[in-house]
């Protein structure tokens, strides 16, 4: 009997230890170890065809060979709404364990303080200071270019002539940039909205149904390199905080403005667009991993076969770092009130 008793003291307590155990083993799972065999999933927020879905298949080509165990990847596109749903499902149904990935429009970047991608954010399932960025390939802002027949050879003859300008929906930069131009520096841009891509927008362009677009520049540069070549399209204008060296001769948005608010604004908006492809995990998703998966992409953005390929499709890397991004959340959260609100009246005005 007291044999028994010892015995079951014994099972009891080799049982407590093994439940004790098991999840330490499971939490020294080395990053080599968990990522060997496994597959890595890139939820594109945008339609196939356009820059956002070109750069992520770029970064998956290259990125697998730097992450230990070298897990193997693909991408699935998830258009709609400036990546709304696809950034809601990455951070409320996907798996959190650093097998899922997003690229999503820069626009998240700037969620917190306008809440511009639903109404009053009632659609936004998740904090974007809770993200966790892992970088962005391209530091690049939108420009304004027109079909060569356009009415329009410069950013002055915007401020004179209506100009037809072609956007997917009111949530995305090629909405709100050509509203912010016209809202702050007068020009007389029309919006015509509906398209489902870039691709699409292209189209109409060539057809005749439009004028032009807001759009990043490789959308151009890759995707149309015949137009941009030819001079078949006009670069007018673009939106980043400093002009591009690729376009040393076209002058940004915030240099049109005279008053010091006003370009305040216009330098506000831009900010995100040092982010302009940016790559994010869901929060909760182990640390390690995250560390993984940053280093693995700063390495990739200096790996000879990516730049290689990269320069190939006309993509010029300027890299943004995960904790960059990380900060830059920080400084667009630090934005002065009255800029944000002047810039969320623009591009949300309340119905009176």
């Amino acid at each position: 009997m007291f044999h028994d008793r010892v015995t079951q003291a014994r099972l009891a307590c080799m049982l407590g230890m093994a439940a004790c155990v098991t999840p330490v083993a499971a939490q020294a799972q080395s990053v080599a170890e968990f990522y060997k065999g496994k597959t890595i999933t890139i939820l594109v927020g945008a339609a196939a065809g356009g820059a956002y879905d070109l750069v992520s298949r770029t970064v998956a080509s290259h990125m697998g060979r730097h992450i230990p165990g070298q897990p193997r990847f693909i991408v699935s596109n998830m258009p709609g709404a400036s990546s709304l749903p696809m950034v809601n499902h990455l951070t409320n149904a996907a798996k959190r364990d650093g097998t899922v990935m997003g690229m999503t429009n820069s626009n998240i970047a700037l969620e917190r303080p306008l809440k511009m991608l639903s109404k009053g954010g009632g659609h936004v399932g998740f904090d974007v200071s809770k993200l966790q960025w892992i970088g962005s390939p391209l530091q690049q802002p939108h420009v304004l270019w027109v079909w060569h027949e356009a009415p329009a050879r410069n950013a002055e003859d915007l401020r004179k002539n209506e100009v037809l300008i072609g956007t997917t929906g009111a949530g995305g930069d090629n909405f709100m940039v050509p509203t912010l131009m016209n809202r702050i520096l007068g020009t007389k841009m029309k919006i015509v909205s509906g398209y489902e891509g870039q691709s699409d927008i292209f189209i109409a362009a060539e057809r005749g149904e439009i004028h032009g677009n807001s759009a990043v520049l490789p959308n151009l540069t890759s995707a149309k390199p015949d137009w941009y070549r030819d001079k078949k399209v006009r670069v007018l204008v673009q939106f980043g905080v400093n002009r591009q060296p690729a376009l040393p001769d076209i002058p940004t948005a915030i240099e049109l403005a005279s008053d010091p608010d006003d370009r305040e604004m216009l330098r506000f908006y831009a900010l995100k667009f040092s982010m302009a492809y940016p790559f994010v995990v869901a929060p909760e998703t182990p640390a390690d991993r995250v560390a993984a998966l940053r280093d693995a992409f700063d390495a990739t953005m200096k790996d000879p076969e990516f730049l290689g390929e990269a320069k190939r499709l006309g993509l010029d890397i300027d890299p943004f770092t995960g904790a960059q991004m990380a900060q830059l959340i920080q400084d667009i959260d630090a934005a002065p009130r009255r800029i944000v609100d002047r810039v969320a009246d623009i591009i949300m005005p309340k119905k009176k």
